[in-house]
C-alpha cells in the first residue's frame, strides 16, 4: 500500500498545529499539536515510518548542519561540526566503541565485515558527536542481525563489507538521517575529493582516541598508482580503492574502520585497511560500495532472506 504524507504547518499563538493528510486505500485526515520543534520532528518521523513503502523512497544524503571544509587529517585533525554527518553511526561492543558505520535506511547500517561481533553484544548509536557526553541527540539501538558479505576474505580483506539490521528503526530527524547509495557499478572517479569521518586513533605512533567525531577530506587515488611497486604492489582488488595522499599525512586509522567515505551525500566507500596510518606511499584502502549495491538492496527490500552468516 503506497502512503504519501503531506504536511501543512499553521501557527496558533505559542503552539504549532500540524495537519497531516495521509492518502492510502482509504483517505484520512489527522491533526496533531506539538509543543516544540523537537516533538514536531518526532510526529513527522513516526508518520513517515508508518507509511514507508520502500527504503529507496526515504530522503537521503541531506545534512542540516554545514560540515567543515578541507580540514586536517583525522590523525591530529579537527573536530567535525556536530550534526554535519547525520548518517554517522558508532558501533559499540558491550558499551565500547570499536568501529564506525553508515546509516543507509531507518533500519539498516553499513559497515566493514572485519568489524563483525555477535549481535547480542552490538549496540549502534546514531546522532552522536561526543562519545563520552550526553549530546541529547543520540539514538542507541540494539543490533538484530549482523550480515557479513558471503565472500569476505579475512586474510586479504576482499569484500570487507557488512550489513547490520537494527532491532527497531531510528527516528529520522535533522541529526539522524541516511546517506544515499550509488548506483550499482557507479564508483567515484579518480581525483574526486571524499570525506571520511570517525572516532579513530589520532596518532601515527601511540594511541589517542578522541571523544568527538572527526573528519578528513582527501582525493581518490587511481588503482594503478596505489597498486604500484612503491605502494601496495598488487594487493588492491577490484572491490577496493585508495584515497589519501601518496606523501602521507592524511588518513583514517584504527577505530575508523567501517565508517563512511562520502562525496556529495553519497557513500562510495567503507573504511577497511592500510599499512599503518598516514604513512608515505600507503594511503587508506576502502571497500568499493558500488560493487555491492544489488546485494545491499536485496536485504533492504526484503527480497533476500536471513540465512547462514546472516544469523547473529
Amino acid at each position: 500500500m503506497r502512503v504519501l504524507v503531506f504536511l501543512a504547518l499553521v501557527c496558533y499563538a505559542e503552539r504549532m498545529s500540524v495537519l497531516i493528510i495521509t492518502f492510502s486505500e482509504q483517505s484520512r485526515r489527522e491533526t496533531k499539536e506539538c509543543d516544540s520543534f523537537r516533538s514536531l520532528e518526532i510526529v513527522i518521523s513516526k508518520q513517515i515510518h508508518a507509511g514507508r513503502e520502500n527504503p529507496s523512497q526515504q530522503q537521503c544524503g541531506r545534512s542540516y548542519y554545514a560540515p567543515k571544509q578541507y580540514v586536517d587529517r583525522i590523525i591530529g585533525g579537527t573536530e567535525a561540526n556536530p550534526g554535519s554527518w547525520p548518517w554517522m553511526v558508532a558501533l559499540l561492543d558491550n558499551g565500547y566503541q570499536i568501529c564506525g558505520g553508515t546509516l543507509i535506511d531507518s533500519e539498516w547500517v553499513l559497515s566493514a565485515a572485519h568489524c563483525k561481533i555477535n549481535a547480542r553484544r552490538m549496540t549502534l548509536v546514531a546522532g552522536d558527536h561526543n562519545l563520552s557526553a550526553n549530546d541529547g541527540t543520540e539514538q542507541a539501538i540494539q543490533a538484530e542481525r549482523v550480515i557479513q558479505h558471503p565472500d569476505y576474505n579475512s586474510h586479504t580483506l576482499d569484500n570487507d563489507i557488512m550489513l547490520v539490521k537494527l532491532s527497531s528503526p531510528v527516528i529520522i530527524n535533522s541529526r539522524v538521517s541516511p546517506v544515499c547509495l550509488p548506483g550499482q557499478g557507479q564508483h567515484v572517479s579518480d581525483g574526486t575529493r571524499v570525506t571520511i569521518t570517525g572516532w579513530g586513533n589520532t596518532l601515527t605512533s601511540g594511541t589517542n582516541y578522541p571523544d568527538e567525531l572527526r573528519q578528513v577530506t582527501v582525493p581518490v587515488i587511481s588503482t594503478s598508482t596505489c597498486n604500484g611497486g612503491g605502494s601496495y604492489a598488487g594487493e588492491i582488488t577490484d572491490n577496493m580503492f585508495c584515497a589519501g595522499l601518496m606523501g602521507g599525512g592524511k588518513d583514517s586509522c584504527q577505530g575508523d574502520s567501517g565508517g563512511p567515505v562520502v562525496s556529495s551525500g553519497t557513500v562510495y566507500g567503507v573504511v577497511s585497511w592500510g599499512y599503518g596510518c598516514a604513512q608515505e606511499g600507503y594511503p587508506g584502502v576502502y571497500t568499493k560500495v558500488a560493487n555491492y549495491v544489488n546485494w545491499i538492496n536485496g536485504y533492504l527490500s526484503g527480497q533476500t532472506s536471513f540465512h547462514g552468516n546472516g544469523r547473529p
